[in-house]
This record gives structure tokens, C-alpha cells and sequence, in this order.
């Protein structure tokens, strides 16, 4: 969208949130760089030019705005909608890999050479995988500034600097402030009860912060979903807010997460604060905060038959997760039971491979178990159909060895050839592992009972193949629909937990 420069005016002009991560506004009489809805009075035409990331408009010699802070606005929804090399390097450099393994290591996980990766990404993005990294250090580094108490030292290591000196330069140069003035001037505005440090007094050891979204997002389906699957042990709903622990590169974590009206508010405590950048991106994904909903309801309006669906509740997101592996484990669990017995079985694995962590409050005992713990599981102890012991054992065999590879890395129609090559997998395990697991947002479900059921009452067709045919016109957002399919049912999954 950046090249187009008439549009991009005029949604900086009418102060368009929308638009916010799609494209950033430089201003080249002030040399900053603001997100489209910036409040400040906008510049003239002429002064405006238009890049497509934060890390093209810092290595132009921009600043980030002290007003609008484009560098915490909600990701592009490109990178979610696309499956592409471009769209998958970004996800693993939100993820951090950059930082963890090089340039290189991002090259080998997408299986092209290091100056293949930098070609593509400067073509799209105006920024090569360096710069965009260290655009995103500069982020890490200032939530660690703002809302918690380490030293600046500790703040520039977590943070994936590789130096004192590297961090100081790259803040001053991004925010044209110092690390110790960013933090003065964070306690200031938290003094005025601005809320700029999240929605609670800082508590030693725990990060607090705001996860944007674009509006409108339902949190109906979206946290009623996960709290109505919650496995035990690992996943709960108390005190209004999402809890889960979070196996992360550096250690493990713990994240509540709790819908406001403008933001997501995200509390996080981490054993190494490094785990950061990786546990924002997991969140984010978790809850779809990065998709466009206006395009999505705009696309499925389309269908009159939709059409009072959506106009009803705008805004449905559709629930993900954090571990691609662990949901295709649990969607195994879940073949041809209720959510009940799904739980039941999934806390059984967690209480015998998962690996127990210390957190005094609530109910969170335990990290999900790996598939390397899973690998030496014995089948004969499962209560389940022998088929469904078989599936679930060569599953848990390929992702071990790592013949087969679920993440933001993976290729969508790769993954689904080896899913369906595996012994038990139909289609509903592999697209609602596709949707859920891989982020596919066009994966569908027409032979999924609740969709069928839905689809009849709407007057749509109730066969697979021909709802199918009919949700043509749904794409590429299908997966969108069957939130929205879904949601006329009166189950847990569609309600807010009380």
C-alpha cells in the first residue's frame, strides 16, 4: 500500500487507525516517522513520503514520533495472510531468530541462501533481516525500559543487543532520547496515571503491557474458546483474564491475558527476560491481534446470508495458538469427542510428560509436555481406540524426528501433504490444525458438525462439497466464517467467561 501515495495521504489525513502497521508516514522537514493515526496536525503532501516498515523509515535516518509511538502499533496483517518466503521471514524474525541464530539461521530455516533472504525482504520491505531485527530490539528494549526495573545492562542483552554501546546508539537514534531518559520520562507519564506502564502498579519480576489490536475485535469467541478448552494444568481462566504457562527458547513463562475495550493487557513473567521479543509474537498470534477485521467482515458481508452474522458482531478473531506442535496434539485428542473428554485427556499427557513449574497463584502447574517427552510414551496407556493410539503416536514420531516441521516457518501446503500422508488425519484434523496451529486464515471446515448445523439453519448448503462451492466467495478468509458459523450455536466457546 505504500506506493500508493494518494491513498496513504488520504488515510493520514483523516487520522485512519486502520491503516496503522500497513504503512508508516516520514516526514522530511522533521526527519520522524509517525503511524497513519498519529494525532499530531498533519504534514503537507509534499513533505510526506511512505515506507513500508519501521526498520526501511530508522535506516532512511528517520526517528520514531514521541507522540503516536509507531513502533507499538498492531503488525501488518500481510504477514499473517500470506504464506510466501517474505511473510515467513517476517514471522520468525518477530519471533526473534534473527537475534537467537543469524541471518544465516533464518536462511536455513526457510531453505534459501542468506543473500536470497536479503534480496526479498529489501524488495518488499525497503529492509534487510539486520535492520529489521534491530528495529524490533529497539521495541523489546523499550517495553523493558518502560515497565520493569533492570538495569540497563541486563535491559540491553535481554533486549538481543550485543553491547552496551549498540544499545544506547540504536535508542538514542530511534526514540532521540536515551535509555535513562525514555525511563524518567515513562515514570512521568505513569505518575500522571496515563497508563503508559500497563494497567497495574509494576510488580517486581512481571512485565506489564498493552498488545494493540485494530478495531473492532469480539473477544466473545475468541477468549471463551480458549478458556472452554483450557487444559488443566496449563491453561485457566481466573480473575477476568487468560492464563497459561509458555515454553519458551530461554526458559518458561507465564502470561494472563485480559480483553480491554482498546488494547489487550498482557502480563508476563518470564525466567529470562531475553524470552521477551518470542513471547510478545506467541501472544499476539495466540489471539489474532494482527488481523484487519475490517477487510475480513467487508469480504464475508459480501454473503446476504452472512451478512446478519457479522453485522451482529463484528470483529471475530480466530482463536490460535501458542505451540504448533502442541495444538496438532491436541486436536488428535480431540477427534470424535467432546471438549470435556478432549481436556480430560490432554491433562492425563501433561500430568505424565509435562515438565512442572513453580507459580503460586492459581492453577498453573505445568508446561505442555514436548514431542520429545511425548515420543516415549506408552501407547497401551492411553484411553483411547487403538486407531487413534496409532495416529497419535506417529504424529508425535514425525515431529520429534523433525519429518514433519509445524510453525511460523512452515510452508501451509507442505504441512497439509504431510498431515494427510500420516495414518488417522482427515480433513477437519488437518484444516483445523491449518487454521489454528499454522494460521492459515482461508483453512475451512465444511464437514465439521457445528458448521454444517450452522450452515443449514442459515439457508446455506449443509453438504461439504456444496458449502464448499458456496464459500467461493467467502476466500480468502473462510476461516473468518466458520468463527462467525460457529458462533450461532449456544456453546461455551462463544461466550466470555463470566
Amino acid at each position: 500500500m505504500y506506493t500508493d501515495t494518494e491513498r496513504c495521504v488520504r488515510a493520514v489525513r483523516s487520522k485512519d487507525a486502520r491503516f496503522d502497521g500497513w504503512f508508516f508516514t516520514a516526514v522530511l522537514t522533521t526527519r520522524i516517522y509517525c503511524r497513519p493515526s498519529c494525532p499530531a496536525v498533519p504534514p503537507k503532501a509534499e513533505n510526506m513520503t511512505f515506507y513500508p516498515s519501521a526498520a526501511a523509515c530508522q535506516q532512511a535516518g528517520f526517528r520514531a514520533c514521541k507522540r503516536c509511538r509507531p513502533d507499538t502499533s498492531p503488525g501488518s496483517p500481510e504477514w499473517n495472510a500470506r504464506a510466501d518466503t517474505v511473510a515467513r521471514a517476517m514471522r520468525l524474525i518477530q519471533d526473534g531468530v534473527v537475534d537467537r541464530e543469524g541471518v544465516p539461521g533464518l536462511a536455513g530455516r526457510l531453505g534459501y541462501s542468506a543473500r536470497q533472504i536479503e534480496r526479498q525482504l529489501l524488495a518488499e520491505l525497503g529492509a534487510g533481516p539486520l535492520a529489521l531485527a534491530r528495529a524490533q530490539r529497539a521495541q523489546t528494549a523499550r517495553v523493558l525500559i518502560e515497565t520493569t526495573a533492570l538495569p540497563m545492562a541486563e535491559v540491553a542483552f535481554a533486549a538481543g543487543f550485543a553491547s552496551i554501546r549498540a544499545f544506547n546508539g540504536t535508542v538514542r537514534e530511534v526514540f532521540a532520547l536515551s535509555p535513562s531518559e525514555l525511563r524518567t520520562r515513562a515514570a512521568r507519564r505513569g505518575r500522571k496515571g496515563s497508563g503508559a506502564r500497563g494497567d497495574e502498579a509494576p510488580t517486581p519480576g512481571v512485565i506489564s503491557l498493552r498488545l494493540p489490536f485494530r478495531a473492532p475485535l469480539n473477544p466473545d469467541n475468541l477468549f471463551g474458546h480458549l478458556a472452554a478448552t483450557a487444559v488443566p494444568g496449563v491453561e485457566e481462566w481466573r480473575d477476568g483474564a487468560y492464563r497459561r504457562t509458555l515454553a519458551l527458547p530461554y526458559g518458561h513463562g507465564i502470561v494472563a491475558l485480559s480483553p480491554r475495550p482498546d488494547h489487550i493487557a498482557c502480563r508476563l513473567s518470564l525466567t529470562d527476560p531475553r524470552d521477551l521479543t518470542f513471547a510478545i509474537s506467541a501472544c499476539r498470534r495466540l489471539l489474532d491481534l494482527d488481523a484487519d477485521p475490517v477487510a475480513v467482515d467487508e469480504q464475508l458481508r459480501s454473503d446476504p446470508l452472512l451478512a446478519p452474522l457479522v453485522d451482529k458482531a463484528p470483529g471475530r478473531r480466530v482463536p490460535r495458538t501458542v505451540d504448533a506442535a502442541e495444538f496438532a496434539v491436541r486436536a488428535v485428542l480431540g477427534q470424535q469427542v467432546s471438549t470435556v473428554a478432549a481436556r480430560t485427556h490432554a491433562a492425563r499427557l501433561v500430568t505424565a510428560y509435562g515438565v512442572p513449574v513453580d507459580y503460586p497463584e492459581g492453577g498453573l502447574t505445568h508446561l505442555f509436555p514436548t514431542t520429545g517427552a511425548l515420543a516415549s510414551l506408552d501407547p497401551e496407556a492411553l484411553a483411547m481406540p487403538r486407531s487413534r493410539r496409532t495416529t497419535l503416536t506417529t504424529l508425535v514420531g514425525a515431529l520429534a524426528d523433525g519429518s514433519l516441521r509445524l510453525g511460523t516457518d512452515s510452508d501451509w501446503d507442505e504441512a497439509r501433504a504431510r498431515l494427510t500422508a500420516l495414518p488417522g488425519f482427515g480433513p477437519w484434523t488437518v484444516e483445523v490444525i491449518a487454521m489454528r496451529a499454522l494460521g492459515d486464515p482461508d483453512a475451512f471446515l465444511p464437514g465439521d458438525l457445528g458448521v454444517r448445523r450452522s450452515a443449514a439453519g442459515l439457508g446455506l448448503p449443509a453438504t461439504p462439497a456444496a458449502l464448499t462451492a458456496r464459500a467461493g466467495g467467502w476466500r480468502p478468509w473462510r476461516a473468518y466464517a466458520v468463527q462467525y458459523l460457529w458462533a450461532t450455536e449456544d456453546h461455551a466457546i462463544n461466550h466470555l467467561p463470566a
